[in-house]
């Protein structure tokens, strides 16, 4: 976790996005990115998949951020004790909501978090929730614009470590189509509030930026933390390039050499 904030502190970290039970995929091609974000809001994970997840990622030397469905005070301790290196929350409109997170997943006496996670206490010993040891990461979105609107508050709450920009949910309660590009620099004024709010507090900054274009102007604005693409998205372009490729390599010549088919 000291790591994770030492590589955030020194540069833009690129992630990769995780949403289907594959821990494979992390084992496989986790190494070329920086950070993975196993994503327990919108994924096909359940508790087991998050656990198999956070292992996938150790057993590659990558940190992994656990976004957990909601503001449920259970379900984000349980999310931290799988020993994420951070943590994610949707939806963070008010300070109020901020600071309930907080409570939810920081130890005494910032916060109240449980003690007794079975990972950290069989990797870490029972010293884990020490007010010396690094505590995981604590990401509050920026998805709404209730949440913009109140950001500065949400970043000035303390327990706070970063905000990270989420575009769609904002698309979609601007009334855009959410299956067509945005207008060009629709928002930036958004992201300029989300840096200026997060930098004022001292607290790193994040979001979706998948266009190199985004990337560099995000990291330039002083974005750090960085979903570049994910499994989906990767699973989905590769298949579809693969199988163009091969149609076009076959050309006219389905069926070419006259083999009766035995069906």
């Amino acid at each position: 976790m000291n790591e994770l904030r030492a590589s955030l502190c020194s540069g833009p970290q690129l992630g990769l996005c995780y949403m289907y039970p594959a821990p494979g995929v992390i084992e496989r091609i986790a190494p070329d990115w920086d950070w993975v974000w196993v994503d327990g809001q919108h994924g096909e994970l359940g508790y087991a998949d998050v656990l198999a997840a956070v292992r996938a990622c150790n057993l590659s030397l990558r940190p992994a951020i656990v976004r957990v469905p909601g503001h449920d005070a259970g379900a984000i301790g349980k999310a931290l004790d799988t020993l994420a290196d951070g943590l994610m929350v949707p939806m963070v409109d008010t300070a109020d909501q901020a600071r309930a997170i907080v409570q939810a997943a920081k130890f005494p006496p910032l916060g109240s978090r449980s003690f007794g996670g079975r990972r950290p206490i069989d990797r870490l010993g029972r010293s884990y929730a020490h007010a010396d040891i690094e505590q995981p990461l604590l990401i509050c979105q920026i998805e709404t614009p209730m949440g913009l609107q109140n950001v500065d508050e949400i970043a000035a709450v303390e327990g706070v470590d970063a905000l990270f920009f989420g575009p769609d949910d904002m698309r979609l309660r601007a009334g855009l189509p959410m299956d067509q590009p945005l207008p060009v620099g629709y928002f930036d004024e958004a992201l300029h509030t989300v840096i200026q709010a997060a930098q004022k507090h001292r607290k790193f900054a994040g979001g979706v930026f998948g266009a190199p274009q985004s990337l560099v102007q995000a990291v330039e604005l002083g974005y750090r933390l960085i979903v570049a693409t994910g499994d989906v998205m990767l699973l989905s372009q590769g298949s579809t390039n693969k199988a163009t490729e091969m149609r076009e390599a076959l050309g006219n010549k389905k069926g070419a050499a006259g083999i009766d088919s035995p069906y």
